[in-house]
């Protein structure tokens, strides 16, 4: 994981009503009625002068309709109100100053908001959504390693996630990824457990903690994958813990500053073994990249551990990460969230493979990048991985996506498969 995580995965505090010029769609002001309760908090509109600052220190929503943009001082007091979660909106002259003075973060730099006459938006946290039937074009500056992208936010498609905008246009900075060529897939030292959602193998749960050091295993479980409130009670980890494992500890922490607390960096440097619980993969992806402890699971493998995890916890093993947009699975490439934790390298990793009919999304994603070796995961079966030999067990089979072959190679549980050589090993 080379790319240092940005701390902004919440989005901007509050929420932004922006408008276009001219009149703006009646969908931007019910927005920010909904939004503003002026019924439950203080409600201040601005129309025919600049407001006292005073007047602003308690608002909970501010709209703004005077022709003048806001500056200076109430400028600042507007900045203030959205730190303590007001919410804000207005005309053309406000929107020109939320994008050209930080309201919206990354704004008329690296991106580019473009709103034309009647168009709107609300970016509420982290999601950023269309209002009315004007499209918008968000542009994401040119780089040294690539030209200028644009996101067209219209028809169907009318929520954009915020902090993958960021995080795409930040990447673009960089060299492109995956590169062309990529190392081969690999586990030198201990053990991958990669499960493609659906429930466990009959067995596996034990094989994992019997790997992890059996009754000295010392495993820490992340179930942040999955949206809060989490349960009280993690069900792999009270399976673990039936299995033998002398202690199994849960890391609730979704921000990097929660994973790197001491606590939690002095149980990865004892772990035996790591597993990573289902849900979605982009919140892993949130919490652990760019730390000191996702350092440390790489050190678990080092020393010889065992390193595990299904449907969500699967994907974020391999080095691209498949379906990692915050917006929904449905897409198996999500610039800005692309890089998983790169335990297998040169690897992409889908999960509930023939059971949500995915095989066109991985023929998709190796035509887009023909570098990576792709797998699918059917549901109860998992890919145990040590060197560059994947054994295949559980309910039914594991699908080898080789853009060098003219179709995939589906391998049965029971068998195995060498990942560097791209066969079946009889």
């Amino acid at each position: 994981m080379r790319y240092e995580k940005p701390a902004f995965a919440e989005g901007i505090p509050g929420a932004l009503i922006l408008c276009g010029p001219g009149s703006a769609a009646p969908e931007a002001f019910l927005t920010f009625t909904r939004l503003a309760k002026p019924l439950e908090g203080k409600f201040i509109g601005v129309k025919d002068k600049a407001p006292d600052t005073r007047e602003l220190t308690e608002a909970t929503g501010i709209w703004w309709e005077f022709r003048e943009p806001p500056k200076g001082r109430v400028l600042d007091a507007l900045k203030a109100a959205q730190a303590r979660g007001a919410t804000l909106g207005g005309n053309f002259a406000f929107t020109q100053t939320a994008l050209k003075d930080g309201l919206l973060p990354d704004a008329n730099t690296a991106i580019r908001y473009e709103l034309p006459e009647g168009a709107a938006l609300a970016i509420v946290g982290r999601e950023v959504q269309l209002l009315g039937a004007v499209h918008v074009i968000i542009r994401l500056a040119a780089t040294r390693f690539g030209p200028e992208e644009r996101v067209t936010l219209g028809g169907r498609t009318r929520l954009a996630d915020l902090t993958a905008l960021r995080r795409r246009s930040r990447q673009r900075m960089e060299p492109s990824f995956p590169p062309a060529k990529m190392p081969l897939p690999n586990v030198p030292s201990g053990t991958l457990v990669i499960v493609g959602g659906g429930g466990m193998p009959q067995g596996l749960t034990q094989r994992f903690v019997e790997m992890a050091g059996g009754d000295k295993a010392i495993i820490a479980v992340i179930p942040i994958s999955m949206p809060d409130p989490l349960p009280p009670k993690d069900g792999m980890a009270e399976g673990l813990r039936r299995a033998g494992a002398r202690e199994v500890v849960e890391l609730t922490g979704r921000t990097p500053e929660a994973v790197d607390k001491t606590e939690v960096l002095e149980l990865l440097k004892r772990a035996t073994g790591v597993w990573f619980g289902g849900g979605r993969q982009w919140r892993f992806v949130d919490a652990y990249e760019g730390t000191k402890a996702a350092k440390l699971m790489h050190e678990v493998l080092k020393r010889g551990g065992v390193i595990g995890g299904s449907s969500a916890g699967a994907s974020i093993q391999g080095e691209y990460m498949a379906r990692g947009n915050p917006l929904g699975p449905e897409e198996i490439i999500a610039p800005g969230y692309e890089r998983g934790m790169g335990f297998l390298p040169g690897m992409a990793i889908d999960q509930h493979f023939t059971q949500r009919n995915r095989f066109k999304d991985m023929e998709l994603l190796i035509k887009t990048y023909p570098q990576l070796l792709g797998v699918g995961i059917d549901e109860a079966t998992a890919l145990i991985v040590q060197g560059s030999v994947a054994e295949i067990v559980g309910r039914t089979r594991v699908n080898f996506y080789d853009p060098q072959k003219s179709a995939p190679e589906s391998v049965a549980s029971g068998k195995k498969y060498d990942l560097a050589t791209r066969k079946v090993i009889e």
